[in-house]
């Protein structure tokens, strides 16, 4: 599925947010872009099933290093979704995107499909 155009994801910087059906229940995700790598996942922290982002769209910590979750401090690997530190159970769930020709596009599975209300 159509995410976005590859020029609207900067490392660390705002993300783009898009809406999946996860197990059946909508949900919002998110995609950024890391080390010249586009990476999404659903906007949950895994310590409490909230979203994340501190402000619309922003996720990175001061340093741009780390994924943070604005309620309770949870800080999460860009790249993997792992936690790095903070209060969380396990890390974030992840959802398969691919880029090419300038252009990136998320994935549907067994798991994630197509939000037709979004």
């Amino acid at each position: 599925m159509y995410l976005c155009q590859s020029q609207d994801l900067f490392d660390s910087g705002i993300a783009v947010p898009f809406e999946v059906r996860y197990y059946a229940r909508p949900c919002a995700a998110f995609a950024v872009r890391y080390g010249g790598k586009v990476y999404a996942y659903l906007n949950q922290c895994s310590h409490v099933p909230m979203e994340m982002d501190y402000q619309p769209n922003q996720f990175f910590d001061s340093s741009g290093h780390w994924l943070m979750c604005a309620t309770h401090g949870a800080m999460y690997c860009p790249s993997s979704g792992h936690c790095r530190m903070g209060p969380c159970r396990g890390g974030l769930v992840p959802i398969e995107v691919s880029e090419a020709d300038g252009v990136v596009h998320w994935h549907t599975s067994d798991k994630f499909q197509v939000d037709i209300n979004a």
